[in-house]
């Protein structure tokens, strides 16, 4: 083994361009032998670890829908953030931007504004009450290298209306109901597209949604692309289900009809969903309208 080694070594140096090998054999000896370390400090090699980017956890560009009036809160949600790199929001208009907060710390002169941050990794921009002028582009930057950004796009909407209509469809501020029949109320919603926000009926100040005490309640809601319909309920009514009845989304909107379940008296009204004032009324007209043909007719 020994002589085989000593005549490769021979025929490897006395061969042509010897002193290359030799180079080449004592460098590659020197590089088995030595410590990757040492070679890095002997010749001058500088090793670094990347450090991680900061990410967003949801897509780069966003829009949200807002009610006049109601408190906005814009989210920020980024992972990877080092002691060194910093979240702001920034209100763009046109090509100008305007900073409004670093971190927690608030830089807009308007005092509706605030920041929080909420764990793990969620840095949120708050405005209350938004008004049409809160409409536009923010953007939530983060100060890495390079900085990355997270646009979106407020739209503030107005305020949604709502509206009861009976069984038949009908718009009502007052409705007449016989004992024992059905009571059967819709609340209609719109100017606010896919509602979020939780549709309440109420009697009185009971909310009915859930309500198990009574028995024979129940509540039917339809979320549609421009809004909501909300339909109402109640089996075998008494006069005990008279009284206002409300309709509302949340906190933004409401609206109210008043409902009257009565014991037999003017059946007619109670069919038509009008007062007995004005049934009394039209049998009096008919009745002096036969007056008056009895008379001409003799």
């Amino acid at each position: 083994m020994f002589l085989d080694l000593f005549i490769y070594l021979f025929n490897f140096f006395l061969g042509d361009s010897s002193s290359l090998r030799l180079e080449t054999f004592l460098n590659s000896l020197w590089l088995e032998s030595t410590p990757l370390g040492a070679i890095d400090d002997q010749i001058g090699v500088i090793t670094t670890t990347a450090l991680p980017q900061p990410f967003f956890e949801h897509p780069s560009f966003t829009n949200i829908t807002a009610q006049l009036g109601t408190l906005v809160i814009l989210h920020c949600k980024v992972n990877g953030l080092t002691d060194k790199t910093t979240v702001s929001w920034l209100r763009k208009r046109g090509t100008k931007l305007d900073l409004l907060s670093v971190g927690l710390e608030i830089y807009a002169s308007d005092g509706r504004y605030s920041s929080a941050f909420r764990r793990p990794n969620d840095w949120q921009l708050h405005v209350t009450g938004a008004t049409e002028h809160d409409e536009g582009h923010y953007e939530c930057q983060v100060s890495s290298h390079p900085p990355i950004v997270h646009t979106v796009y407020l739209h503030v909407i107005a305020i949604p209306e709502l509206e009861i209509l009976d069984e038949r469809g009908l718009p009502i501020k007052n409705k007449f109901y016989n004992s024992g029949s059905t009571i059967e109320l819709k609340c209609v919603i719109s100017k606010v597209p896919q509602p979020t926000q939780f549709i309440m009926w109420r009697h009185g100040t009971r909310i009915l949604n859930y309500d198990t005490t009574r028995g024979g309640i129940s509540v039917k809601t339809d979320i549609l692309s421009d809004g909501a319909k909300s339909r109402l309920f109640i089996a075998n009514a008494n006069v005990h289900d008279s009284g206002n009845y409300t309709c509302s989304l949340a906190e933004v909107a409401a609206t109210s009809v008043l409902v009257h379940v009565l014991n037999g008296e003017t059946p007619a009204a109670m069919q038509h969903g009008g007062s007995p004032r004005s049934t009394r009324l039209g049998c009096l007209s008919a009745h002096l309208m036969l007056s008056w043909l009895v008379l001409h007719i003799r």
